[in-house]
Formats: structure tokens, sequence, C-alpha cells
């Protein structure tokens, strides 16, 4: 628990304190280290990591029995052998921020509702709504952490293919398109609305797929799941989320497919960068894909795989990208042989360009020096030369 308040809600504030932990302070920094058999330092990194403010002196009375207990269990757990002493520090600041943004909601939601129905927030008013609240919303948290172990277990411990690469599966975001300017135009009540209907619609869709939300940043949802064709699914649904509500706004989404490091509930690597690079190039209510997804999707009847082009990106002098689309209504008689005219056309182009592609960056230093100078160009970014170097400015 943070310091306490100002002198005129402190009634109010223990009240509150020993409603929902119990027991009021009554134990000093040193107090607890000698009765959870904690060292000082380590106590005290414990509790920064957790989100709580430390004590200034030894003398600071801002610790429960709870907190000895909480320190005990710790060392229980370390002693398992499940957990290394390295990383207890990030299991408590992860911990610390889940539940930290969780109680967070837990009391606007209250606080709202206290103003909405105009209830004086007085001793009883506050000691009936714990007693009522805490026990069914401590039984609901318990049951869906126990919920997500079974989840979490059945993906990490049971699959085969984990490796100290990571596990393979698709990483994708999607990424409101013109938030800032929107947000701008927007009052409070107003971006509340957007944002609330845009984590709610992603995670409904997310979750009905059979994907996973990893987070969301405002504007952007992070997800991942670990069959390609429901990512496939769950970047489309996102895609055309704007075309079947207008309410909803229009998305741009990128998905990559590869070995990916998951550490405290999020995900790490190359592949997450790429879909992050292809949110940025993907068109509003477009899809773009990495090579490996495509590849695994492209014999897919229920999806449309097709080559999109090799730009430079930040970190990236020549990524490939590809787009997903729902399948075309089937083609008959001359339909059919002029789009398979078409599509060969399109064939022929791409297979042109990359042929050039590959002349232009084979060709010798002085002939792209002259190529440069008759186009009046600076310098030739798109030749794939240098790809250890940012080709974006």
């Amino acid at each position: 628990m943070d310091g306490p308040p100002d002198d005129e809600e402190a009634t109010l504030f223990d009240l509150l304190e020993r409603a929902i932990l119990g027991e009021t302070r009554h134990l000093t920094r040193l107090d607890v280290a000698r009765e959870s058999g904690v060292p000082l330092e380590r106590l005290n990194t414990l509790w920064r990591s957790l989100g709580f403010t430390a004590a200034s002196t030894d003398d600071d009375v801002i610790f429960m029995d709870a907190d000895v207990e909480a320190l005990r269990l710790l060392n229980e757990v370390l002693e398992l052998g499940m957990i290394d002493a390295r990383s207890e520090y990030a299991i408590a600041r992860s911990m610390g921020r889940s539940f930290a943004r969780l109680a967070e909601w837990e009391i606007a939601e209250i606080a709202a509702a206290l103003t909405t129905h105009q209830l004086d927030v007085d001793d009883a008013t506050l000691e009936g709504l714990i007693a009522q609240l805490l026990p069914v919303t401590e039984r609901l948290q318990n049951y869906a952490w126990r919920r997500h172990l079974v989840s979490a277990a059945g993906r990490l411990l049971l699959r085969a293919d984990v490796t100290e690469k990571g596990v393979p599966m698709a990483v994708g975001f999607a990424d409101i398109v013109g938030f800032t300017r929107q947000s701008r135009r927007m009052t409070g009540d107003e971006l509340t609305d957007l944002v609330e209907m845009f984590e709610s619609t992603v995670s409904t869709i997310i979750a009905g797929e059979g994907g996973r939300v990893i987070k969301t940043i405002g504007d952007e949802v992070l997800f991942a799941a670990d069959d390609a064709a429901i990512a496939a699914r769950i970047a489309l649904d996102l895609a055309e989320g704007h075309e079947l509500n207008q309410e909803f706004p229009d998305v741009r989404v990128g998905v990559a497919y590869g070995d990916v490091l998951s550490h405290m509930g999020d995900v790490f690597g190359e592949v997450v960068n790429i879909a992050s690079r292809l949110t940025s190039l993907a068109k509003p209510g477009r899809v773009l894909l990495n090579r490996e997804l495509a590849e695994l999707l492209k014999e897919d009847d229920a999806f449309r795989v097709r080559r999109s082009r090799t730009t430079a990106v930040k970190g990236y002098a020549r990524l490939e990208t590809w787009s997903l689309k729902r399948p075309r209504p089937p083609l008959e008689g001359a339909d059919a042989e002029r789009e398979a005219e078409k599509e060969a056309r399109r064939e022929a182009r791409r297979v042109r360009r990359e042929e050039l592609a590959a002349e232009i960056r084979s060709a010798p230093a002085d002939v792209l020096e002259q190529i440069s100078e008759r186009l009046a160009l600076p310098d030739l970014p798109w030749t794939g030369r240098g790809d250890d170097e940012d080709p974006t400015p």
C-alpha cells in the first residue's frame, strides 16, 4: 500500500484499509525483515517491484502481518525450485502491474456507480460495499486465473516444438487508422467510448476464433495464435470490422509467423517486429503477412494469398509482404479464362520486377552511379545495397 493520505482523509482511508486487508499498519521494514527472514535490501526491491512506495526510514510503520506472510510464501515457491532468484523481481513486477490495473478499474467502476446513484460515501456505505463485493470479486479473479493457467499449460507445457528460440506461433497487430487525428476532435467521453468499443470488439473476435490478446495499447492490439489459419481468420475479421459495423473504427492488420519468445505474458523477437512493420505498411481494411505465414496459408482454400510489394522499412532493407483476402466466388466459362489470363500477366510482371531488381543489385557501382545521375537521384535505396543500414530516414 502506498503512503497514507492527508489528515482529513485519514479516518476514511483507515476504514478502507482495515476493511480490505483485515488489519492496519503496525510493522516497520526492520520488523518485516526479521519476522520473514528476508534481507532488508531484497525486501525493499520486492516491495518496489510490486509497485508500492518504499519506506523512507526504518521507523516508518507501513507494513502488516499479511506482508510478512506474502514474503514467506515467496520463499516457499523459491524452495520448490520452479523459479529462481533472478526471476522473482520480474514476477513481482508483472503481478504488480497486472493487479494495479485491475484494482484501478474496479475502484473506478465503484466510484462511477456511487456518483450515478448519488450515494453518500460514509463509513456504513463503504463497509457494506466491501463486505458484499470483496469476497465475490476475489472468487471471480481466482477462477479466471485458474482457467488461464489451464489454457497456458496446454499451450506451453504439452507442446513438443518449444525450443530456445521460442515457440512457433503467429503474432499480429491491429491498428486504428488515423487515431491521433480522430482523438483531437473528440471529447473525453467520446474517446473513452471509442477505446472501449475497440477493445471489447477485438477481444471478442480474437477469443472467439481461438487466439489470445497479448495486450492493448490505446489504439492498437497485439494478439497471438498457435495456428496459422486461426490467425488469418482473426486478421480478416478485424480488418472487415468497419464494413460490418460503421461504429467500429477502420483498422489495418499485420501478421507474421515464426519462433516467438514469451516472457511475463508478453511476446518478443523478430517475428513481433516484422508484424509491427507489416501493420504500418497495410492499407486501411487490409491485411499483410510475412513469407512464412503466407506459405502456410497459400494452399488453404479458405484464404486468398498473393505476393505484394517488397519494400524498405525501419530495420529491414527488403521486407517481403503478402496480402490476405477472402476467396473469390468461383468463376465459370469465359470469366474463369479471363481471370486466369489476368493472373498469369500479374505473375509475369511480378517475376520481371524481381529480375530487374536482381540485375540492378548486381550491377557495378559505376553503372549505378550513372543511373542515379540520369534520374537526378541522390542515391538508390531500392537497390538493396547496404542491407545492414536503415534505409528509411
